[in-house]
């Protein structure tokens, strides 16, 4: 999976440029694959299906009938005719039904009339759901793909976790893969290949990772959104964050795919964060007892106004059509059809959405209310958090190795992660890394590198998307797993192979990432330190049976 490198040379810095990944040739048969849920992500992964991947969508699962038309529409059958049987369902136990009585029907050797079955499904629906879906789709035998986080708590993905391995010989079915995007962006794949097998600034000891979430972003999402409460959801640092949890899981734990090694397990998690801002108490007395935008005498001179986050000309070059089309799926096929203003209207009508006193609290948690004052909000998820991480030396010698070979990437090392809400960058990371030869400094465009030993900077320049999501990690991730799935179903590969060199992840590297998530919460709310082994063995493997 490591992309490959130009070099070229510029006033004595080494200047390292990437070209784009090359998308992967299409079988006779390619891959027929099935999205549910065709929210932002889904539709994320429809793009990225098309644009990249050598396999073809062939269904939607969506209950809402304006998003699932559009996906439909858009990706599947187009805006000539209207959808075929199998190609849209409402909800996922449809798929399911209709799926199996396809198989029953087939397995009667009369193929006239009975439409293809789907290969593999990417599982884009709400976090709390991902557990029942996932677990539903089990008497299909399907490769999954399924968006991150595998679930919102430690139960549900150990059901998961449990469900899906490999049976008694060792053997899985079935490839599955997380929606860790950011391990496929050229950016971080370029970044693991220097440092792990080029090991340009040599054994690495510290890492400090920033998640800067994007102050409007945050309002958007973890205040107003989907992610802001998290019984009805998840923490921010799970929901949010558990893409970086990974990265650092990627770059200093998880053995490479020519390591015969294990894992080298985190020692020690500690974390501190809260809800630091968007409360009540910090509501503007000029603000009153407004409880929507639309409606407040403060809103002309407010931060968080939300007419100004969606319509506001300022923000416009920062996603803004983005968050309004999730606010407002209507304007899509306003715009589409020539009638700008009346998505106006739509938009302006959602946020003009309010809830009364009163309204019980899970009635409030199963909507979003994107007009809302931030400060009376049902939200609670934190703002502001950092998560430290400690590795104790763990020498484990392969046949032929010294001491000091059996500790190369086993050594004591330290990493800290900080996700915050108010930046003006949105996700776009940056992280420097402390090596015993050099330092390096990557963030999201670029990946500087200094060299003790010479004294002279490499910088290089991963491949840069038009427009691809996570840094072209969307299509990455997409191409990976589907490439994966044509291995497995033209070309005899073994799943086993396809998942270790094409999804380049396991199913226990993704327990074990979100098992970091966890045990970060638990110290953050304690207020200690979690010894992760001991953690690891008592909440985990010890449930496994």
């Amino acid at each position: 999976m490591a992309p490959h490198a130009e070099v070229d040379h510029n006033d004595g810095d080494g200047i390292v440029r990437l070209p784009p990944p090359e998308r992967p040739s299409f079988s006779a048969s390619p891959p027929r694959l099935l999205i549910i849920g065709a929210g932002n992500r889904g539709r994320a992964y429809a793009e990225a299906i098309r644009n990249s991947s050598n396999g073809i969508l062939v269904g939607v699962v969506e209950p809402v009938a304006l998003k699932r038309r559009q996906l439909g529409r858009k990706y599947i059958w187009g805006a000539s005719r209207k959808p075929l049987p199998g190609e849209e369902f409402e909800d996922w136990p449809e798929f399911v039904a209709w799926e199996l009585k396809r198989r029953e029907q087939a397995a009667t050797g009369v193929e006239e009339g009975v439409p293809e079955g789907v290969d593999a499904v990417f599982v884009c629906v709400q976090d709390g759901m991902h557990k029942e879906v996932v677990l539903g789709l089990a008497p299909l035998n399907l490769h999954i793909m399924c968006e991150k986080p595998l679930a919102p708590s430690l139960e549900d993905c150990v059901a998961i976790y449990q469900s899906l391995q490999p049976d008694a010989s060792g053997t899985a079915s079935k490839l599955f893969s997380i929606g860790h995007v950011l391990r496929y962006s050229p950016h971080n794949m370029l970044m693991r290949k220097l440092l792990l097998e080029d090991k340009v600034i040599g054994e690495i000891m510290a890492v400090n990772h920033t998640e800067p979430v994007g102050w409007y972003h945050f309002t958007h999402s973890y205040v107003r959104g989907n992610w802001r409460n998290e019984k009805a959801a998840a923490p921010s640092l799970l929901a949010k964050s558990c893409h970086d949890m990974d990265i650092l899981y990627w770059i200093l734990a998880a053995p490479t795919q020519t390591s015969s090694k294990p894992t080298h397990v985190p020692s020690n998690i500690s974390s501190f964060g809260s809800l630091q801002y968007f409360r009540k108490e910090r509501k503007p007395v000029e603000a009153g007892n407004a409880t929507n935008c639309l409606s407040c005498a403060y809103e002309p001179s407010c931060q968080f106004s939300a007419k100004r986050i969606y319509t506001g000309p300022e923000l416009k070059s920062h996603q803004q059509e983005h968050f309004s089309q999730i606010v407002a799926p209507e304007i899509e096929d306003c715009v589409a059809a020539g009638k700008p203003e009346e998505g106006r209207k739509a938009l302006m009508s959602k946020l003009a959405e309010d809830y009364p006193e009163g309204t019980p609290a899970e009635v409030i948690s199963q909507r979003n209310t994107f007009g809302r004052c931030v400060y009376e909000c049902d939200n609670d998820v934190c703002d502001n958090q950092t998560v430290t991480l400690s590795w104790d030396e763990d020498p484990i010698a392969a046949p032929g190795e010294t001491p000091l070979q059996a500790l190369q990437g086993r050594g004591s090392k330290t990493a800290t992660l900080h996700m915050v809400a108010f930046t003006e960058k949105i996700c776009t990371r940056f992280t420097h890394l402390y090596g015993v030869s050099g330092e390096m400094y990557a963030d999201s465009s670029s990946i500087t590198v200094h060299d003790f030993k010479t004294c002279k900077k490499t910088v290089h320049y991963p491949h840069v998307p038009l427009g691809g999501g996570h840094g072209d990690g969307d299509e990455g991730l997409t191409r990976q797993f589907v490439l994966a799935v044509d291995r497995v179903k033209n070309h005899g590969v073994k799943v086993a192979t396809a998942q270790r060199e094409d999804i380049g992840c396991t199913l226990k590297d993704i327990m074990m990432s979100h098992g970091m998530v966890f045990a970060a919460e638990e110290a953050r709310r304690g207020k200690k330190v979690v010894d992760f082994p001991a953690w690891w063995e008592r909440e985990v493997m010890s449930k496994l049976g």
